[in-house]
């Protein structure tokens, strides 16, 4: 059935579903406000789905916190297919939806076991899944969708949300639902008046409700001529969503009581289970006829599902419900609810069933927060906590209760949410160690809200209270107030010397990571970096075996500092899996720039910036700052020129404003980068001197490397010499391979001339290997200018013509150019790159191509590249037609593997 005014829309829709039922997979997000037909457009979908299995979900702003509820209602009739999955993929995804007890699920295994589940169920028929309302989808839940929708490819299966607003959708193709046009509107409008209404005042409504067909049928409802002679009268001042959610408020509040009583229930109870509901009710005395009413009125329907009209039915509902009968229903739903299968549900409703103070509900409130964090729900843990200690009879167990909630606030990234905790804690009389992890919060949070000088001192002065009282909390906060008052840097005056000598005088010895951290940094700042190099490199041993990653950037920085790349690869690697997996919001958005940073050393441009393009979603979630490292170095490499300087020149002045000395740093480092790689060597020996001036972890050692080779191509031999010699002091102290090929580069650009060409070619054999491939190939391109520059034309070619190929393939734009000025300078013209690859396999293609190549089975290759294993037969088939071959022995002799 056609839908007023939707043509278009519904048009996308069917071009969906006639994509699917041919073998495609789609994804799409309706994006629109309130009432707007959203809810009617799925409807449509759903209508017309007949030759697929549809599944529908809906999102529940009473249960956004509770970690996989939606996730569970749509994936419920598929577990048929657990079986089917991978055995890890299985164990995770039965952790996250409570059916198994084990460790927190990681996030990229439930994902996986999702997209698995999805492609299994539509081998024998397409697959139509919806949700509702995913505005009010759980995090975790909304963070497994997203992650399936954008890898959906050749399954038969559609993904359809409908949204007022969510950003965690917002990479996917989106359909925007605005309101309906004028005519369109006019008319519905006039389908729904009960009298005579003046010209004007039609149109005034029209433009008033913005074509919002919700809108336009509910607000006049009940109103006379009269009542809107005006428009609505001051109602313009109300926004749309609450004043349609008040016209249904005036239709619930025309029902009998008992029909308010069925629809307060299906509110409460957020599963749309229609048995549990009706014995809900039977407790509170009601049968089938108390919901006719409501039925008739077309306000709720009850079949396979309970379902309201609109979520905004639900809302007000919930919201008009008396405190006193609210309590009521979630006293029986709570009765209804099973302790042994669903104990967590169960806790929420008697949780909001007690009027005052009940000690054993707290409890198993408290014992619900910790299965939250088992399966990865650091904002269901808090929601938890915070009831309990609403519930909580004893004012100091209250305090200690809302710390450890804005702890797990903190945790999951809503840092806006911890300071109206924290508050609420201070006006009990928490113990002493409390009151110090309060403070030690809201310096962490203001830390990570604000890189700079601001978060230190408070840090340290926690870190000082807590010492006697908790040694290892302690511990911890001495060492985010070293690292607060590193990134500070330049801008801390003696902050870090008196941060590490607090530290040392006040910090417990100890063996774990943390400790040895904790010791390694202390004596960097007052021992100096070579006397620290032993105890950091203890620290960074035991971290390979660590599991709490809450200071990774701080290992980060020394790993970088020691010029062990490969460690702080897989350790930030390690960690955005941990973050992924236990919904830890507060570490994911440096661990993913970090590793960022590895893939750009590593010549994987472009996998880092798909990294920074979630690390923009994440902290447009959380408000957090992050470190802007691997931005800027991206950058640096990519271009395009303006806006990288205008980009540059606004993080210089954001962190002079902040007091961040660190951002400052690495904004020189990358305009030092850019300067090289644009051959403006006398800009990037002025970047390269300021960013070496101050000297911070891992940042001095990379910024002289920079400085050496600006200051030799600028004609400044001096100054390179100086800092080939300070770089020699430090890759002295830690002879690793990067260390070794970092410092031939240097001697071959300002050593001695008789030894250029050994040191050119040790330094390009040393970092021939994956953590420093950029580097290597920056070193083939000064071997290769070093070659022209001695006449030796044949062999300047050959090096610069494999400097320039890896510079264009990883996107390396600057580089790549300099590269190619060179070669015209020793008589070569660069051909333009190839458009597709020469076999026009996509970048998709050529990435399942050469993991077939080294002998990966599709589940291997599926879990590689997140894909389901029909996606990639799919994309292999098209591999084969393309090369016009048959199997995967033929693909190995016909596209050798890299």
């Amino acid at each position: 059935m056609d839908l007023l005014g939707r043509r278009p829309e519904q048009e996308t829709l069917d071009g969906l579903l006639r994509a699917v039922r041919g073998g495609q997979s789609r994804a799409l997000v309706l994006r629109g406000e309130a009432g707007c037909g959203k809810t009617a457009l799925l409807d449509h979908l759903v209508g017309q789905a007949g030759f697929a299995r549809v599944l529908r979900a809906s999102g529940v702003e009473s249960e956004s916190e509770m970690a996989y509820s939606a996730l569970q209602q749509l994936c419920a009739p598929l577990l048929e297919h657990l079986d089917v999955l991978a055995e890890p993929q299985r164990a995770a995804l039965s952790t996250a939806f409570g059916l198994a007890a084990g460790p927190a699920p990681e996030r990229l295994l439930v994902g996986l076991a999702v997209l698995g589940l999805f492609a299994e169920a539509a081998r024998a028929r397409p697959l139509v899944c919806v949700v509702d309302d995913a505005q009010w989808v759980d995090d975790a839940s909304a963070l497994i969708l997203g992650f399936v929708a954008r890898r959906l490819s050749a399954e038969s299966v559609a993904l359809v949300f409908a949204a007022r607003d969510s950003e965690r959708l917002a990479a996917l193709p989106e359909l925007p639902v605005a309101g309906l046009p004028h005519a369109e509107a006019r008319a519905l409008l006039d389908s729904v008046l009960t009298g005579p209404v003046d010209t004007h005042v039609r149109d005034r409504i029209v433009a008033e409700t913005r074509g919002n067909p919700l809108a336009l049928r509910e607000l006049p409802r009940g109103l006379s001529p009269a009542e809107l002679a005006f428009g609505f009268g001051t109602a313009g001042a109300t926004p749309l969503t609450g004043r349609v959610e008040d016209g249904f408020q005036r239709r619930i509040a025309a029902l009998p009581p008992p029909a308010r009583t069925v629809l307060l229930a299906a509110a409460v109870e957020p599963v749309g289970n229609p048995a549990l509901l009706w014995r809900a009710l039977q407790r509170l005395g009601l049968g089938p006829d108390a919901a006719a009413p409501a039925e008739a009125d077309r306000l709720i329907e009850f079949g396979a599902r309970v379902r309201f009209l609109h979520p905004l039915v639900r809302s007000a509902a919930w919201r008009a419900g008396p405190a006193a009968e609210l309590r009521q229903v979630h006293a029986a739903l709570a009765e209804v609810t099973d302790p042994a299968t669903d104990p967590d549900r169960r806790a929420w409703h008697r949780a909001h069933a007690t009027a005052g103070t009940d000690a054993q509900v707290a409890a198993e409130l408290e014992n619900s927060a910790g299965r939250a964090l088992a399966r990865g729900g650091w904002a269901a843990a808090a929601a938890f906590l915070e009831r309990a200690a609403e519930l909580t009879p004893d004012a100091a167990r209250r305090g200690e209760l809302l710390v450890s909630a804005a702890t797990a606030r903190a945790d999951a990234g809503a840092y806006a949410l911890v300071p109206r905790i924290l508050a609420a804690a201070e006006l009990t009389p928490m113990a002493p160690v409390a009151r110090a992890r309060a403070e030690s919060l809201r310096a962490r949070v203001t830390f990570m809200l604000h890189h700079g000088r601001a978060a230190g001192p408070p840090l340290l002065a926690a870190a000082r209270r807590l010492r006697t009282l908790d040694p290892v909390a302690a511990r911890d906060t001495f060492l985010m107030a070293v690292g607060a008052a590193f990134w500070a840097g330049r801008f801390g005056g003696d902050d870090l010397r008196v941060a590490a000598s607090a530290a040392r005088e006040g910090a417990p010895p100890g063996e774990d990571f943390p400790d040895l951290m904790l010791a390694g940094f202390v004596s960097w700042v007052l021992d100096g970096r070579t006397a620290a190099v032993p105890a950091l490199g203890r620290a960074l041993d035991a971290m390979g075996s660590a599991t709490d990653f809450q200071h990774v950037w701080l290992a980060a920085a020394a790993a970088h500092d020691l010029f062990r790349l490969d460690l702080a690869h897989r350790m930030t690697e390690r960690a955005i899996h941990l973050a992924r997996a236990s919904g830890a919001l507060a570490l994911l958005p440096n661990a993913l720039t970090i590793h960022a940073h590895s893939l750009i050393d590593e010549g994987r441009l472009t996998e880092a910036a798909d990294l920074l393009t979630e690390v923009d979603t994440v902290i447009r979630e959380t408000g957090a700052t992050v470190y802007q490292l691997s931005h800027l170095l991206l950058a640096a490499h990519r271009g395009p020129e303006p806006e990288v300087r205008e980009l540059f020149e606004e993080k210089l002045r954001d962190a002079a404003a902040r007091g961040d000395g660190r951002l400052h740093t690495v904004t020189r480092r990358a305009q030092a980068i850019l300067g090289n790689g644009l051959g403006d060597f006398a800009a990037a020996a002025d970047a390269a001197e300021d960013a070496c001036a101050y000297g911070e972890m891992a940042l001095g050692v990379w910024c002289l490397r920079e400085l050496v080779e600006a200051a030799v191509r600028g004609g400044r031999p001096e100054l390179a010499r100086d800092a080939r010699a300070r770089l020699a002091e430090r890759t002295a102290a830690t002879p690793t391979r990067s260390s070794r090929g970092f410092q031939a580069v240097a001697d071959a650009l300002a050593g001695p001339p008789a030894e250029a060409e050994a040191r050119f070619r040790e330094a390009v054999e040393l970092l021939a290997i994956a953590e420093t491939a950029t580097m290597g190939h920056r070193a083939r391109l000064l071997y290769g200018e070093w070659l022209r520059e001695q006449g030796r034309l044949p062999e300047a070619r050959v090096e610069l013509k494999a400097a320039h190929d890896a510079f264009a393939g990883m996107g390396a734009t600057f580089f790549a150019a300099r590269a190619a000025r060179e070669l015209a300078a020793a008589g070569e013209r660069v051909a333009a790159p190839a458009a597709a690859g020469e076999v026009g396999l996509t970048s998709q293609e050529a990435a399942i191509a050469q993991l077939a190549v080294t002998g990966r089975t599709t589940s291997e290759i599926a879990t590689a590249l997140f894909l389901s294993p029909r996606t990639v037969e799919w994309h292999l088939g098209k591999v084969y037609a393309k090369l016009g071959i048959n199997s995967r022995r033929e693909l190995a002799r016909t596209l050798p593997a890299r």
